[in-house]
């Protein structure tokens, strides 16, 4: 490592993020009717509509409470999900939903927003059906977790988390990057991980991991009608004990122009059986890259320190903030720092643009990384020990919010041990 390069790390240590925002399953295709009474409630429900987890909930708001929640449905069946907030008393509240209750179908699930903090109430409510009881106000949040929150069955698999990776220009590395998170993600957190590569005329995930599927995410996208889990399992490639792979074809036998929820029900697929989805995110903006980036859990943006780059990350970055008003932040990190000759946009400056730290600075290493593309490696497998692997360990754990797992202690008789399982 250069001493330039040494110099870029320490000043740069990968940045903690803190506030990780809890896991909150996205909602089904379902339709919410919402009976509001004051227009703070109905500004934080259509708040709530707009969050990227109800992107698939039906939402429909009018004003009257209880009241008109009881004339509406006498002459017309219930949705889903029912919201009601009532400034009542708790005794008027009941008596309203006595008289919901005759024109209200036994699958729908009711949510009541009221004033009175009283836990009699809440218990009454419970026994005579109620799916949730809110305090008033309310927040969007709070909204988003209760309707998202009755879908989700305690003992259920924990939904998968999707990581996008994208570069805030071409070159920048960015599926480098990527595939060196799923990596680690997969062997330093022990846990499953999916890398897929979004790029399909061009991608470079199968020459990196030294994979050359047959199938990929080409025949899921191109056959819609065959999407469930069992069809996208087939297609995965086994890199690692932890690790699969949704190639590209890296072909120009198509042209891949999509819809806006083309890959939808791919990732909906891999949420449902694989804990960390990582997406390689090619630099182009569409419908499709756009929602994809919209609708992830976590992203990270690559950038070289640029001008250019300096200009498309604050775009992005702007742009995903208010998609994204009920997430946390999207990261960014600073790669190919030190190239010889070049003048460079530093760390602060990129930092005072975003109102931001980035998440890490990687330094350009071309002998490393050159050596792990050409050989179809990861940079942890061609040196383990080197800063920039350490670095991108860091990276996993903040986009997963993992720590790396406990190795058990060894005692002074393991070795024997060890041996006599070998002679058993």
């Amino acid at each position: 490592m250069s001493p330039a390069s040494q110099a870029v790390l320490q000043e740069m240590p990968v940045a903690e993020v803190a506030g990780r925002e809890e896991r909150i399953a996205p909602a089904p295709r379902v339709s919410v009717q919402v009976f509001c009474e004051t227009v703070e409630t109905a500004a934080a429900i259509q708040a709530a509509g707009e969050d990227r987890r109800m992107a698939k909930a039906h939402l429909r708001i009018q004003m009257g409470g209880l009241i008109a929640a009881i004339e509406a449905y006498r002459s017309s069946p219930t949705p889903n999900v029912i919201i009601l907030e009532s400034e009542n008393r708790s005794e008027d509240i009941l008596a309203g939903l006595d008289q919901l209750a005759p024109v209200c179908d036994a699958a729908t699930r009711v949510i009541i927003i009221g004033r009175m903090n009283d836990v009699a109430l809440y218990r009454e409510l419970v026994r005579r059906g109620v799916s949730d009881y809110l305090i008033a106000p309310v927040g969007a949040l709070q909204i988003v977790r209760a309707v998202c929150g009755l879908f989700s069955a305690p003992d259920a698999k924990p939904v998968g988390r999707i990581v996008a990776v994208v570069g805030a220009k071409g070159g920048v590395g960015a599926s480098t990057i990527a595939h060196n998170i799923a990596f680690s993600v997969a062997r330093d957190l022990m846990l499953d991980a999916v890398v897929t590569d979004l790029d399909l005329a061009f991608g470079t995930a199968g020459l990196d991991f030294n994979q050359d599927p047959p199938q990929g995410i080409a025949e899921a996208v191109f056959s819609p009608d065959r999407i469930d889990t069992a069809f996208v399992d087939r297609l995965l490639s086994k890199c690692t004990d932890h690790l699969s792979l949704l190639a590209a074809p890296a072909t120009l036998d198509h042209v891949y122009d999509f819809g806006a929820d083309a890959f939808e029900s791919i990732f909906d697929s891999l949420r449902a059986t694989v804990p960390c989805i990582v997406l390689d995110v090619p630099h182009q903006w569409t419908g499709w890259t756009k929602q994809t980036l919209v609708g992830a859990d976590d992203i990270l943006i690559v950038a070289a320190p640029d001008l250019a780059n300096l200009r498309n990350t604050k775009n992005l970055y702007d742009f995903l903030k208010a998609a994204r008003p009920n997430d946390h932040r999207p990261l960014y990190c600073l790669n190919q720092i030190g190239v010889p000759k070049r003048p460079e946009i530093k760390a602060a400056d990129f930092a005072k643009a975003l109102d931001d730290e980035p998440v890490a600075a990687i330094p350009f290493e071309p002998q490393l990384f050159g050596a792990a593309a050409n050989n179809g490696q990861m940079i942890a497998e061609i040196s383990n020990s080197h800063r920039t692997a350490e670095v991108v360990r860091q990276l996993a754990q903040k986009l997963t919010g993992r720590t790396e797992p406990k190795k058990q202690r060894s005692s002074l008789l393991s070795p024997l041990f060890e041996k006599l399982l070998q002679r058993q």
